[in-house]
Formats: structure tokens, sequence, C-alpha cells
């Protein structure tokens, strides 16, 4: 099956997509593209994946470069090809770079993938930005690490891909405490749901984050995860399914 690559006319010309599942190689709950090295899914087949989608981006299977996601606001700047593909993953929620020929990527399975494109500069960046990394600055940091390598706020344009919607996204009331106590104005991401729960809106509060940070020119794709298991994996329709695991999905840009 062919590879389904969604792509932003906001990125365009740089090389990049936020593919889907379709067209992968694993099987069982993981059926499709899982390109999670972290899951429990056949390492051969996860690999297998990678490398279709490092044909699809057009470089080396190691010019795919990863990070170990740990949902902080740590970014690592990739300023080369890596010298050993073998080397453990940087623990960083954001990657960014200023050196043609390299992918950038971020693994997600509800959290927002967020890819970055500076053309004039000749930067871009990839994120991965769940609530506690949005709401902890991963956003912000990225475009300072852009900013670092010679982009600008005017020039920057940023794009969400498929992430988890608010119609999907119940919480409980201490979740929503936590955005409380950071500024009472996060109260316009939630909507009520049913008794004491609440109904986040993550891609909202990624947009709203860019935009204060003075990226104007950022949208969503207006994918949900959770709402289409045919094309998009999802920890949370996993864990209400109660199986075992859970595939990931790659987000990927280069220059």
């Amino acid at each position: 099956m062919t590879l389904e690559i969604v792509t932003s006319d906001l990125l365009t010309p740089a090389h990049h997509g936020f593919f889907t599942r379709r067209g992968g190689a694993s099987s069982g709950v993981f059926q499709g593209l899982n390109c999670g090295v972290g899951s429990s899914d056949q390492r051969e087949a996860v690999m297998l994946n990678r490398a279709r989608v490092a044909e699809a981006m057009g470089v080396a299977t190691d010019a795919l470069v990863g990070m170990h996601q740990v949902h902080s606001a740590d970014v690592t700047v990739i300023d080369g090809l890596p010298e050993d593909p073998t080397a453990p993953r940087p623990r960083a929620d954001a990657l960014v770079t200023a050196t043609p020929g390299v992918a950038l990527s971020v693994l997600t399975a509800d959290c927002q993938p967020v890819l970055f494109a500076d053309h004039e500069a000749g930067v871009i960046g990839a994120t991965h930005a769940g609530w506690r990394g949005a709401l902890d600055g991963v956003l912000e940091a990225t475009i300072e690490a852009m900013l670092s390598l010679g982009a600008t706020r005017e020039g920057i344009r940023a794009v969400i891909g498929p992430t988890i919607s608010q119609r999907a996204y119940e919480v409980g009331p201490e979740f929503f405490d936590d955005f409380m106590a950071q500024s009472p104005e996060n109260a316009r991401f939630f909507a009520q749901g049913k008794d004491d729960r609440m109904l986040f809106d993550l891609p909202a509060l990624g947009l709203a984050r860019l935009r204060a940070a003075g990226i104007q020119q950022c949208e969503w794709t207006r994918h949900c995860t959770y709402s289409d298991p045919d094309r998009f994996y999802s920890y949370r329709r996993t864990t209400h399914a109660k199986e075992a695991d859970y595939g990931r999905l790659i987000s990927c840009i280069r220059l």
C-alpha cells in the first residue's frame, strides 16, 4: 500500500509530511506505518517502516533524525549529519537545524507534531508538543533555537499536524487546575463535559502559544487522531480499548 502523507502549503517548499499509518509493514494492533522504536512491535517491521519514510523524504535512513521524547521543553540543535547512527538519540522534545539533507522527525500518538520552517533563512524545526510540553514552553523554546540559527519570527511558519481534538480529549478537574495555576486565561481551552469532566482543546493551546510568540503564519491540519482509527494511531483510543500497546505516527521536515 502506498504511504499517505498530509502536507501544508504553509511549509512549502520545505520537503515535509505528516505520515498517516497507511502503507506500513506492521501488523496486529500496530497495523500500518508504526515508526516507534520504543513500541513492542517487531523491530524489523519498525525499521522497514522508517526506511520507507526516509525514502519518501529523499534521504538516507541514517539522515532521518529523531529524539528520545520526554515531555520536556528541551531543544536539540542538529548541526550536521549523524556521525554515528547507532548513538543514543538526544533526550529532547524538539529538533532544529540549518543543515540541508537532514530530515528532522517527531513521533506522536495524540500529542501535537509541529513542523516549522523559515524558508528565507534556511532553518527548520520539529516539535513534540503534548499538553505538558506546550504548557512548559516547548514551542517557544523551538522558536528561540531557530532564531539562534538565523531565522526570524516574521519568517517562521508552523503547522500542527494530526492530534487529538477537543471532542475526544476528556480530562478531570486536577488537569484543569494545572492550567489555571499558570494563567486564568487558559480557561478558554476548556469546555464543560459530563459531571466534573472537561473537554480540552490541545491544538487551540498550540496555536495560541505560537501566535503569542510572534508566529502569525500557523495552522492546524484539523485531523483528529482519536476519531480516525484507519489513518491514525491514538494512545487514548488504545487505552479505552484496553489494547496492550499502540503505534507511533511520524512527522518529518527537511531543507
